[in-house]
């Protein structure tokens, strides 16, 4: 059986607040001609998240505070890719911006859709291992944060306890987890 696509017909902005969200409605048709008015879509920047390890095998991470998240989470380095920026070249530039640390051994765990229906921008998830202090951090994140270095087994019973508090962070550390088996 071949899976067909859906079909977007239209679509119209209906929210823009540049360059962090914007709203679409769009009108689709299914593969059984059915026509659906007013889907919502939601057009967010694409963003990478980084699992770095030091050579010692410890996993570099950060106890900090996010608006979506109830109290305090466990995080791991993060950000936005720029415009016509390369997923990848947005990675190393967080990992230092973040941490002070670049790495010349990197695994792509893969890009995914946040919202299989809706959009919500993709994650471009990646593995940096043997990181080592190149420079110093840029501190420009809106949230405070304190860097945490957490062995294997603090971080498999953190991520157990649910003290990554966005989905994103667990998938990259569960994949990483399983890559370095």
């Amino acid at each position: 059986m071949k899976i067909e696509p859906w079909k977007c017909l239209s679509k119209k902005s209906v929210l823009r607040e540049a360059p962090w969200l914007e709203v679409e409605s769009h009108t689709l048709e299914l593969p059984d001609g059915q026509v659906i008015e007013n889907w919502q879509w939601i057009k967010t920047p694409d963003f990478v998240n980084v699992v770095a390890v030091t050579p010692e095998g410890d996993f570099v991470c950060f106890r900090q505070q996010k608006y979506a998240v109830s109290g305090s989470t466990l995080a791991i380095v993060g950000g936005y890719v720029d415009d016509g920026e390369n997923p990848r070249v947005a990675a190393e530039r967080e990992l230092q911006e973040e941490t002070g640390l670049a790495s010349c051994e990197w695994t792509d765990l893969g890009s995914y859709a946040i919202d299989g229906n809706r959009g919500c921008g993709n994650g471009h998830l990646f593995l940096a291992e043997n990181c080592e202090v190149v420079g110093g951090e840029v501190q420009d994140d809106l949230e405070d944060q304190e860097k945490k270095l957490l062995n294997r087994e603090e971080l498999e019973a953190a991520l157990f306890k649910g003290e990554f508090g966005v989905i994103p962070w667990t998938a990259a550390l569960a994949l990483a987890l399983l890559k370095m088996r």
